[in-house]
Parts: C-alpha cells; structure tokens; sequence
C-alpha cells in the first residue's frame, strides 16, 4: 500500500495563469508560500519559506481564476507529481508540482485592535507584571455552584423529552435514518 497525500496552508505568491485547452479545459498555476518560523540556540527567529507549484485542474482552475489573488491565503489538498522535460537547450529539466483536488479559500485574520470573541488580556497583563510561565485563568474563589441545585437540574431535564430538536426521548420512537430532515 502507499500513498501520496499532501495539505498545506500557505500564501498564494502570484496571480493564477490560467490556460483553457480543447473542449474547455482548464488548469491554472501558481505559486505557494508555506512558512515555517522557529528560534536557534542564539535566540535569534529564523523563518524558512519553501515554494510549491500548485496545477488545477477544470472546475477548480476557473474557481481560482475567480478568487484568488497573490496574498490570499489557501488551504490545498492533493498529491505529488514530478515530471520532467527538455528545455531549448536539450538539457533535461524535473519539476515538482501539486496537483491540487481541493481548494479552500482562508480568510485574513482580523486586524489587531478589533474585537473578538476571546480575550487574552489576563495573560497580557501577567506578563507585563514580570511574571513568567503559564498564566492560568480560574473562576474568582466566591464563585461555589450550588450542588443540590445542579443536581436538581439535571435529573428533571433527564426526564424530559429532548424539544430542541425535536425528537422524542422515549425509547420505543426511535427515528429511522431516512425521516432526519438533512
């Protein structure tokens, strides 16, 4: 058995060439960046960049063609191919290429200074007071849940049918795969 599976999530380094061959066929080209960044012993952060070649093909080429742009970041699954060929010097050439089967358009990160969903002010905080290691964020000491009445809770909606979804909790209604809505 063997297989040949490649994912990688990078920035697109130049517009897509796209190229429409016999009865419509399309393939688009086009370089992606992936980064990897990481600190030496002098503590110094180097950052290595490989370049990949990515082809598409049909449906996907034209998708490129329409949304993406140098810069965009990518998500792309596919597969390694080599080939080679003769340049017009007769010299033999190797090119390593992926051939893409699935393409996922990433959007850019929010901007620093916009609101978000999560916070890490804590932790920003704890290290801005000199204070080193990982900074754990507990509930404050006067918050205690009430045990008796958790528990309470939960036993009655225990025994209640399920109405958010719509499905009865009795054991003998079971639903068949083919009466679910999606």
């Amino acid at each position: 058995m063997s297989i040949n599976k490649v994912i990688l999530v990078g920035n697109v380094g130049k517009d897509p060439v796209v190229r429409y061959f016999d009865k419509g066929v399309a393939k688009a080209t086009f370089p992606l960046a992936t980064s990897e960044t990481y600190t030496n012993q002098q503590g110094e952060t180097i950052t290595s960049t490989e370049w990949h070649n990515i082809v598409l093909w049909r449906a996907l080429a034209e998708v490129a063609e329409k949304t993406i742009k140098k810069g965009s970041q990518v998500y792309i699954v596919g597969k390694i191919k080599t080939r080679s060929y003769v340049d017009k010097d007769g010299v033999n050439k190797y090119i390593t290429e992926i051939l893409a089967d699935t393409l996922l358009l990433l959007e850019k990160k929010q901007a620093h200074g916009t609101p978000s969903a999560q916070t890490d002010s804590p932790k920003v905080e704890a290290h801005d007071q000199g204070i080193s290691g990982p900074v754990v964020n507990e509930p404050p000491a006067s918050y205690q849940p009430s045990n008796e009445s958790n528990d309470k809770n939960w036993s009655e909606k225990a025994n209640t049918p399920n109405e958010d979804f719509g499905i009865d909790s009795k054991p003998g209604n079971a639903q068949n795969e083919d009466d679910l809505p999606f």
